[in-house]
């Protein structure tokens, strides 16, 4: 394996600030690393988001490539159609054409994400003749999983941190797989882009340990409740759940309870905080108009903690909503 740490992102100018602070933070835990290339797929980073990025990784003496995709809805060669969902999502999937030849291990990472550990043990970590490793979302609903050729037993990934060999992607002619599945299902997918991973790469998922891409919202769930939901999960031992609440590598901003939202309480909010303000956009305004949200949010938080059952009918209900409101925009 190469000695050198390959990270991608994909943006738009939307994410840009919140790229910042995760770019930020994989440069400050990885001051170790004497060769850590990262790409940025842009599409639509404005001239001002990009210099800003540029400054974060020259603070490091660090080269940041830009890739430009703004020409992503032709290259699917048909019309898209993803359900409400903004179509740089699907920026990852074209990873195997757009990143150079001699790339053959990659790391992808979500704008929302931050680093809090050293990457290394993850980028030596053995995909077991996978083409991709990712870490199980076990509170997935079974409708989503049917709907994409899984079985109840499946495990079911999150596609917010992915290590991917590259070379067999590649070989193995993935890209043209994931979007023939994406095709197939007419844009009808609850998830996008993580839910066409998950259907075409059934079997070839490698489970990372939950300490590399831990759900900010899994901090309230037991690991008794995540194991009852899905027995899939017992691949995960209680005590890497324990781990990767207390210490995780990476932190993921997954749900409602984001750090940019004015009154959120997300417990591990202090870290993006930490790397924004080291940042050119230190001191950006949180979004407003959620105060009450994010109350509600925070104490169904707990809730989850007391009366486990209420969370899961009450994200049921609305989950399953937002399932079928996306099929019939894609009707």
């Amino acid at each position: 394996m190469k000695e050198q740490l390959n990270v991608v992102y994909a943006s738009n100018d939307g994410y840009a600030r919140h790229l910042g602070a995760s770019l930020c933070s994989l440069y400050d835990r990885n001051l170790e690393e004497k060769e850590l290339q990262v790409y940025v797929l842009s599409m639509g980073l404005t001239e001002e988001s990009r210099v800003a990025l540029e400054t974060i990784a020259e603070n490091y003496g660090r080269e940041l490539i830009f890739i430009d995709m703004d020409d992503l809805e032709a290259r699917f060669g048909h019309p898209v159609d993803l359900g409400g969902y903004d179509i740089s999502i699907m920026l990852r999937l074209f990873i195997g054409e757009v990143l150079p030849r001699e790339v053959e291990r990659v790391l992808y990472l979500d704008c929302d994400t931050i680093v809090a550990q050293s990457l290394k043990k993850l980028w030596e970590e053995d995909l077991e003749g996978c083409i991709i490793g990712a870490v199980m979302e076990p509170t997935i609903y079974l409708e989503v999983k049917e709907s994409i050729g899984l079985e109840s037993r499946d495990p079911y990934y999150n596609s917010g941190v992915l290590l991917v060999d590259l070379k067999r992607w590649r070989e193995e002619g993935i890209q043209q797989r994931l979007l023939d599945f994406w095709k197939s299902k007419d844009g009808k997918l609850f998830a996008s882009d993580q839910d066409v991973l998950n259907g075409t790469l059934k079997g070839q998922i490698h489970t990372l340990m939950p300490r590399y891409n831990f759900f900010t919202n899994y901090r309230y769930f037991s690991y008794a409740q995540l194991l009852g939901h899905a027995p899939t999960y017992e691949a995960v031992s209680q005590d890497q759940f324990v781990l990767a609440k207390k210490h995780p590598t990476i932190i993921h901003y997954m749900g409602d309870e984001r750090p940019w939202i004015a009154g959120n309480l997300n417990h591990y909010r202090r870290a993006y905080d930490k790397y924004l303000a080291m940042t050119p956009w230190a001191g950006a305004p949180r979004e407003k108009g959620k105060r009450r949200y994010m109350a509600a949010y925070h104490l169904l938080d707990y809730t989850t903690v007391v009366c486990p059952a209420v969370r899961w009918t009450i994200s049921r209900k609305l989950g399953m909503k937002l399932v079928e409101s996306r099929k019939e925009r894609t009707s």
